[in-house]
């Protein structure tokens, strides 16, 4: 669990984790030189439970580098987050686990959203099948560290998160995906807590990441472009290209918002043929 400022919701976070079924945790909590009582009420938990450990940054490093800082303490096999704003349900971790004991050889887990998949929870995928869904069907890797379970092994082996603020967990997503099986899981495990200070809100007002997140897609398909057939790597390109410009045009038209159309259509590196086909997808 990493901090910052969260003193209004962390006290719940913490109970939370401590009311799992599972036991045998250790909640590590790194905070990244918060201001006000954030670390006193962390630091009161730890008082009466001797799993929970508390770290204090020398300095503000930021988000990603903090969880990463986060995973350095810990001394178990698998790694689960929980932002400091969320709740975690009292099965989740208990489940999680279970999940993966059953299928030792996948690097993580993802509790997946808004999918009514083909067969039961828990599903393997093999980095292939990770990959080529991705980009030509439906995506798996757009939630969030707290949906997540990590083999600390895996998570190290890819270096963990890159520090890209905003994007740096879908990077690390498809950098494991690459590398590892992925264990499909059911939704429900924890609850993700909305509020107008978490980073979600303040992505949505930087304009420089939605051009970001369609470059780490764009990189990446590349670089596994020996999964797909020539016609398929061209499909999937127009894809996310065409998908893009159709997000884009609804939320600047909706809004009136001009001055981020011509952003958008400057710095994106789209052609006029990925917009149109956009467009004809908005109307």
């Amino acid at each position: 669990m990493t901090s910052f400022n969260r003193e209004k919701y962390i006290g719940q976070a913490i109970e939370s984790v401590l009311a799992s079924s599972y036991m045998h945790f250790e909640l590590i909590i790194v905070d990244d030189r918060s201001t006000d009582d954030t670390v006193a009420i962390a630091q009161s938990y730890a008082v009466n439970d001797s799993r929970v450990h508390v770290y204090i940054n020398e300095q503000n490093i930021g988000d990603y580098p903090n969880r990463n800082k986060a995973a350095s303490y810990a001394k178990g096999e698998f790694l689960k987050y929980l932002d400091a704003d969320d709740l975690i349900y009292r099965h989740g971790i208990e489940v999680m686990v279970e999940y993966m004991e059953r299928f030792p050889n996948a690097g993580f887990g993802l509790s997946v959203t808004g999918f009514d998949d083909d067969e039961p929870y828990p599903m393997l995928l093999l980095p292939e099948d990770i990959i080529r869904s991705e980009f030509l069907s439906k995506s798996y890797l757009t939630v969030g560290p707290s949906a997540s379970i990590i083999r600390k092994d895996a998570f190290e082996a890819v270096g963990g998160f890159s520090g890209v603020q905003f994007i740096g967990d879908t990077e690390l997503w498809l950098r494991l995906a690459e590398n590892y099986p992925m264990v499909l899981m059911n939704p429900s495990f924890n609850w993700w807590r909305q509020h107008p200070e978490q980073q979600m809100k303040q992505e949505k007002k930087n304009r420089e990441i939605a051009i970001k997140r369609l470059n780490l897609s764009l990189r990446h398909l590349e670089r596994n472009r020996s999964v797909f057939t020539a016609e398929e790597y061209q499909f999937a390109l127009k894809r996310k290209k065409q998908h893009f410009a159709r997000s884009i045009l609804s939320q600047t038209i909706k809004k009136g918002d001009l001055k981020s159309l011509q952003f958008y259509l400057k710095k994106s590196g789209l052609e006029l043929n990925d917009w149109l086909a956009g467009l004809r997808g908005y109307m």
